[in-house]
């Protein structure tokens, strides 16, 4: 189906003044929430080493906390995340051709020994690697039962490995200079603050984008034909908990970019009372009409977000918005 997608345009001319503090940003919202990213999965790889077994509790508590901290950072798609593909290696999805089930598969098959080799697990096709990977591996029924178990564990511990990695990386080149850029504008990359906000502001207006076209729009499908199995995360039932984290953590982005401002903190409210009000972990209720109404509501309340930044956040940082209409699936 055609989905319109918003187009950001920089205008050429920039507001007079800027009211964003970019070192505040760095500081409090972008270094924090990866140095839990790297945290969480640093304990997620040594768990793996200790106990790979699917069934394993304290396994599953460690992914569902590294998982929790990367939905939090999900939104920041921009420099070290984007950088040797980071971001993509942690998070292949939407996976509309069904390519990690297939490659874990084979790689199971083959008992390929890549799993033994740390670099060499870098060239293997992301949609063996990251969260939703390892996520197959640990609650699909195709793979929670393996009749391999000590390739599986191999596999587990190569994910994991694999996820801490890349997390620890991304902070690094966050810390090692790239902070520095973005703080204090004026180098070859931001050449001034206005740059490195709308930078930010594209992050955040993305990230929200996402939420409401391919985490809520997925599942939705058409109300002819719901998908409710294209939901995220949903074997191991964290579709809407995404929803709640990622509207949690683009509202605190949303408020160091405009402080104070009273719609777009009503909006957020809405959205995320409207979230945690839904008891439908996995969108499972979009095949009935009642369930379906409930999820598209949380999908205008996060549309109406997105209006407000355009129509009062946007024009701050010189920034307008158009639409394309572009293909998606």
């Amino acid at each position: 189906m055609r989905l319109a997608m918003l187009a950001l345009v920089f205008l050429a001319t920039a507001p007079a003044a800027l009211a964003v503090d970019l070192a505040a940003i760095v500081r409090d919202h972008i270094t924090p929430r990866y140095q839990a990213l790297a945290t969480t999965t640093a304990l997620l790889e040594q768990q793996a080493k200790t106990a790979c077994a699917p069934q394993n509790p304290p396994l599953t508590a460690a992914y569902h906390r590294a998982f929790d901290a990367w939905v939090g950072v999900s939104h920041l798609r921009f420099g070290p995340s984007e950088a040797e593909d980071r971001a993509f290696a942690l998070a292949f999805w939407p996976d509309p051709r069904g390519a990690t089930p297939k490659t874990l598969a084979l790689l199971i098959r083959n008992s390929d020994p890549v799993v033994a080799d740390p670099v060499a697990y870098k060239t293997v096709s992301v949609a063996a690697r990251g969260f939703y990977a390892l996520e197959f591996l640990l609650y699909d029924p195709q793979f929670a039962a393996p009749e391999r178990p000590g390739y599986h564990c191999a596999l587990i511990q190569a994910v994991t490995r694999d996820i801490a990695a890349n997390a620890a990386a991304i902070l690094d080149a966050w810390q090692d200079g790239y902070a520095d850029l973005v703080s204090r504008p004026g180098n070859d990359l931001y050449r001034t603050e206005v740059e490195a906000a709308q930078q930010v502001f594209t992050a955040l207006s993305t990230g929200l984008e996402f939420t409401s076209v391919t985490r809520l729009g997925r599942p939705l499908g058409t109300f002819a034909r719901p998908r409710p199995n294209r939901a995220e995360a949903r074997r191991s039932g964290r579709a809407l908990h995404h929803v709640v984290l990622s509207l949690t953590a683009t509202r605190e982005l949303a408020l160091h970019l405009a402080p104070g401002n009273a719609r777009l903190i009503a909006a957020f409210g809405r959205a995320l009372d409207r979230a945690n009000a839904l008891d439908d972990p996995v969108f499972a209720g979009v095949a009935d009409p009642p369930g379906r109404l409930r999820v598209e509501v949380l999908q205008q309340s996060v549309d109406a977000i997105r209006q407000v930044l355009r129509q009062e956040v946007g024009p701050t940082l010189g920034i307008t918005a158009g639409f394309n209409a572009l293909d998606g699936d």
